[in-house]
C-alpha cells in the first residue's frame, strides 16, 4: 500500500464511547512492549505516529489511525503489564473486549508476539479469546532483528507451536528497524479490508 497519508483520528479511554466508524479497521493487540507502536509507525512510514516508549504500557487507550481515508489501524492497549494494577488491568480489558465485541467494521484481529520468548499463557489466552469472537487472529512475530539469522526460524516455529497454529493460519515475522515483514502484512491487510 501507498501511504499518502496517516492521522491520528480518535483516542478512546476507559469510559469513552466507540466512534461509529464508516471504515474497515484493523486491530493490534499484544503484550505491553512487544512493539505495537513501532510496528503501526513502520507500517505507516512515520517515526512517531504512535508514541514509543521503553517503559511497557505506554498505550492505555484505543487509538484510530485513519490511512489514506480508507481504513483505521486500532492500536488496543497492551496486556500483562505488571506495574500496573488489577484494577486498571481490568478495565483494560474490558475495554478491549467491548471493542472486539460492539465494532462494526472490525475485519481482522492482528496479534503480536515477540519472537524471543515463547508465547506466554496471556498470550495464549488473548488468542483463543480473539479465536471464539469469530476471528482468525493474524501472528505478527516481532522484533526478528533482535535475534542472530540462525536463531529467528527456530523461535518463528516455537511461536507457531506454543500457540497451536495450523497450516491455514497466518503468521509472519517482522522488524520495526529493518522492514521485514512490512509488504507482507500490508497485503494480508489489503486483502482483508477488499
Amino acid at each position: 500500500m501507498i501511504i499518502k497519508n496517516t492521522t491520528l483520528e480518535t483516542v478512546c479511554g476507559i469510559t469513552s464511547r466507540l466512534p461509529e466508524n464508516g471504515l474497515p479497521e484493523i486491530a493490534f493487540a499484544g503484550k505491553s512492549n512487544v512493539g505495537k507502536s513501532s510496528l503501526i509507525n513502520k507500517m505507516v512510514c512515520r517515526k512517531a505516529l504512535a508514541r514509543t516508549s521503553s517503559e511497557p504500557g505506554k498505550t492505555q487507550t484505543i487509538n484510530y489511525y485513519n490511512v489514506n481515508n480508507a481504513l483505521y489501524l486500532v492500536d488496543l492497549p497492551g496486556y500483562g503489564y505488571a506495574r500496573v494494577s488489577r484494577e486498571i488491568q481490568e478495565k483494560w480489558g474490558r475495554m478491549i473486549e467491548n471493542y472486539l465485541h460492539s465494532s462494526t467494521r472490525l475485519r481482522a484481529v492482528v496479534l503480536l508476539i515477540d519472537i524471543r520468548h515463547e508465547p506466554g499463557e496471556n498470550d495464549k489466552m488473548m488468542y483463543d479469546w480473539i479465536a471464539a469472537n469469530g476471528f482468525r487472529p493474524i501472528i505478527v512475530a516481532t522484533k526478528a532483528d533482535k535475534l542472530k539469522r540462525s536463531q529467528v526460524e527456530k523461535a518463528f516455529i516455537k511461536v507457531k507451536e506454543t500457540l497451536g497454529l495450523g497450516k491455514d493460519d497466518i503468521a509472519i515475522k517482522f522488524s520495526a528497524t529493518d522492514g521485514t515483514g512490512r509488504e507482507e502484512l500490508w497485503s494480508i491487510i489489503e486483502e482483508y479490508i477488499n
